[in-house]
C-alpha cells in the first residue's frame, strides 16, 4: 500500500523534471511540505510540459497517479483525486488547455475519479465519487 510519505518520491521518480520545483517548495516550507500546494505546482508543471510538446513526459506521471488510485491508502487516493487531478482540471482549464488530451492518458481507475470530479462540479453528485 502506498502511504502519504511515499507520494512525493513516487511522483519525482515519474517526473524528474519536477524536482527543481519540489526543492524550491521545501526551501520555502521546510520539513512540513504542503502537499496540496505542491499538487497545484505539479499541475502547472505538467501544463508547461504539455505546452512544450513534451507529452511523453506525462505518461509516467499518469501511471503514478493510477498506481496511487489502485494501491494507495485512503489519504493517497484522495490526494490523487482532489490534489492532483482536480489541480490539473483547474490549472489546465484556466489556461484553456485541452483537458481531453490529459484525460485520454489516464488509466481506468484515474479516469473514473476524473469523471467523478466532473460529475461533482456539474452538480450531478453531492460528493466526489468514482464514475461508474
Amino acid at each position: 500500500m502506498i502511504e502519504q510519505n511515499q507520494v512525493m518520491p513516487l511522483l519525482l521518480q515519474a517526473c524528474p523534471s519536477f524536482e527543481e520545483d519540489w526543492l524550491a517548495h521545501l526551501a520555502e516550507y521546510g520539513d512540513e511540505p504542503l502537499l496540496y500546494v505542491i499538487a497545484g505546482d505539479l499541475a502547472r508543471h505538467l501544463l508547461m510540459l504539455h505546452r512544450a510538446g513534451r507529452d511523453q513526459e506525462l505518461i509516467p506521471v499518469v501511471g503514478a497517479i493510477e498506481h496511487m488510485h489502485v494501491e494507495g491508502s485512503l489519504w493517497v487516493k484522495e490526494f490523487a483525486t482532489i490534489g492532483i487531478l482536480e489541480g490539473v482540471q483547474n490549472v489546465w482549464a484556466h489556461d484553456r488547455a485541452s483537458l481531453n488530451e490529459f484525460e485520454q492518458m489516464l488509466g481506468p481507475e484515474s479516469r473514473r475519479w476524473w469523471l467523478g470530479l466532473n460529475d461533482f462540479w456539474d452538480g450531478k453528485t453531492a460528493q466526489v465519487l468514482p464514475s461508474a
